[in-house]
């Protein structure tokens, strides 16, 4: 019997790429897509049928012996449910940085996981860290690495904040105001994207001794100051982190903006009516905007639709 449990999106506001040279980061869990694990019925549908076979490939890699998760999860079980039409139902689109791969991993955590870490542990670091390992191998798959950051927010379903490669909690963020005038929203590209590819880029431009200093001092100092303010609720030194922020990545993460964006990128510099940045790794997928006056922001950016995920 399979648990009713959803898995949501996530979004991470803040450490896209800042994060692998520790960062901050503040990940958010985003309801507005799902997906669970079902039992097909005696004929599948179609895309039953590739869910159904893409867990057979996955399934595979984690029964690889290398990978250590064999005493991690019930693997039988696994396989006889795929034998008998496992699929991942799901709204959550793949390769748009919201965490499709993320939420699949945490739920055949959740399902088949032999011990699993109890998610009322949370506080403690240790459990987290050791939770975050193992979701990380299961990701892997999909990324080639995997920090396993984006499947534990889909597991807890909570905010997550990380202040180093060892350090990271469940933390509140500010209450929405759904009347409010400011508010962060997401921008289609229209165009998915492949998350190993974009990681791999960066990975090479750090070899530049250059572009991986500004990464240490001016991307982390931006981002950080990002995540105090924004975890404050202080909009001003908040907005003008963004700010240098956008411009960071216009001019030092050019192949990672979609190419639609670009002129829109600028536009939000130089009017200061939103500002643009990376959802994820960047490449295709959403793109995540800020702006103190949403209406103005509409104004400005008529034709792309708005997808409003916090207002304040």
């Amino acid at each position: 019997m399979l648990k009713e449990t959803l898995y949501y999106s996530k979004i991470l506001l803040f450490g896209e790429y800042g994060i692998i040279e520790n960062a901050m980061g503040l990940s958010i869990p985003y309801h507005f897509y799902k997906g669970k694990l079902l039992m097909a019925g005696d004929e599948m549908t179609d895309a039953q049928k590739e869910s159904n076979l893409s867990l057979q490939k996955y399934f595979e890699y984690l029964s690889n012996p290398e990978n250590y998760l064999d005493n991690m999860l019930n693997l039988d079980k696994l396989s006889s449910d795929i034998a008998c039409g496992l699929y991942f139902d799901s709204s959550i689109p793949q390769g748009f940085g919201v965490g499709s791969s993320g939420a699949l991993v945490a739920a055949i955590y959740d399902t088949y996981a032999l011990n699993p870490i109890n998610t009322d542990k949370v506080a403690e670091s240790y459990d987290l860290l050791r939770l975050k390992k193992i979701l990380s191998t299961m990701e892997s798959y999909f990324h080639g690495k995997s920090s396993g950051l984006d499947p534990l927010i889909c597991y807890l379903n909570l905010p997550i904040l990380v202040k180093g490669k060892t350090e990271l909690g469940a933390v509140a963020i500010p209450d929405e105001n759904a009347k409010g005038r400011g508010a962060i929203f997401l921008m289609d590209s229209g165009t998915p994207r492949k998350t190993q590819g974009m990681v791999s880029l960066f990975l090479q431009k750090l070899k530049d001794d250059g572009f991986r200093n500004l990464v240490r001092t001016r991307l982390k100092k931006y981002n950080d100051e990002c995540v105090k303010a924004f975890m404050k609720d202080d909009t001003r030194p908040l907005f003008d982190n963004l700010k240098e922020l956008s411009i960071l990545f216009l001019e030092n993460f050019r192949p990672m903006i979609p190419d639609r964006f670009e002129s829109l990128w600028r536009k939000g510099i130089e009017t200061n009516a939103y500002y643009l940045k990376l959802c994820g790794s960047g490449g295709g997928g959403f793109v995540l905007g800020f702006t103190e006056d949403l209406e103005k922001a509409k104004s400005l950016l008529k034709g792309h639709k708005l997808q409003v995920i916090h207002q304040f």
